[in-house]
């Protein structure tokens, strides 16, 4: 997989192309959760793993942005949309995002958040037998959560095949964490 694609710069939001680089950048960060799994970095995993998930969500913000406009309550909100949410993709207003995702057909999507957001606590406290800092008390815990947000990740993408251009960059990516996710299953 060629993880170069996360130096390039993005397209503007307003480009045909951002949500395709957007997915791209998911599945490339996804594989590279793997490969920090397969390390035994289990915090850069975690890591990892919400990146995918904020650009997965990145992409799905700019795909439904019309949809998601409607339903704003003022301009300034709509504004805020374009101009900060499907740009930036705020890690503390994710939950508020994950929800209006859902509001457009995005079903169960505020359960993966919650699950990228734990897994972002781990990533700077790590394990916490007591559960104080972060909700896995193991690195084994932490281990079985990353790899659900994948697959998770994974099926978005499949289901989105059909809205947007489909290119052999993105099948090739898509294919290699699918892969990927599939042989640690098996190593496990």
């Amino acid at each position: 997989m060629d993880v170069e694609v996360l130096e390039r710069p993005l397209p503007k939001p307003s480009a045909e192309d951002y949500v395709n680089a957007r997915l791209l950048e998911a599945l490339v960060e996804g594989w590279l959760a793997i490969r920090f799994l397969k390390e035994g970095l289990v915090r850069n995993a975690a890591g990892k793993a919400f990146q995918a998930w904020r650009a997965l969500t990145a992409a799905l913000l700019r795909l439904e942005l019309d949809r998601l406009k409607a339903l704003a309550r003022s301009d300034e909100e709509r504004r805020w949309l374009e101009t900060t949410a499907v740009p930036r993709v705020p890690t503390g207003r994710l939950v508020r995002l994950s929800q209006l995702l859902e509001e457009v057909g995005h079903v169960k999507f505020l359960f993966g958040t919650a699950l990228a957001l734990d897994l972002h606590e781990y990533q700077y406290h790590g394990p916490d037998p007591d559960m104080a800092w972060s909700k896995f008390r193991s690195r084994e815990e932490a281990t079985v959560a990353v790899v659900e947000l994948l697959r998770e990740i994974v099926d978005r993408v499949e289901g989105l095949k059909a809205r947007f251009k489909w290119d052999k960059e993105l099948e090739d990516s898509y294919k290699t964490l699918k892969q990927a996710l599939a042989s640690h299953t098996e190593a496990q």
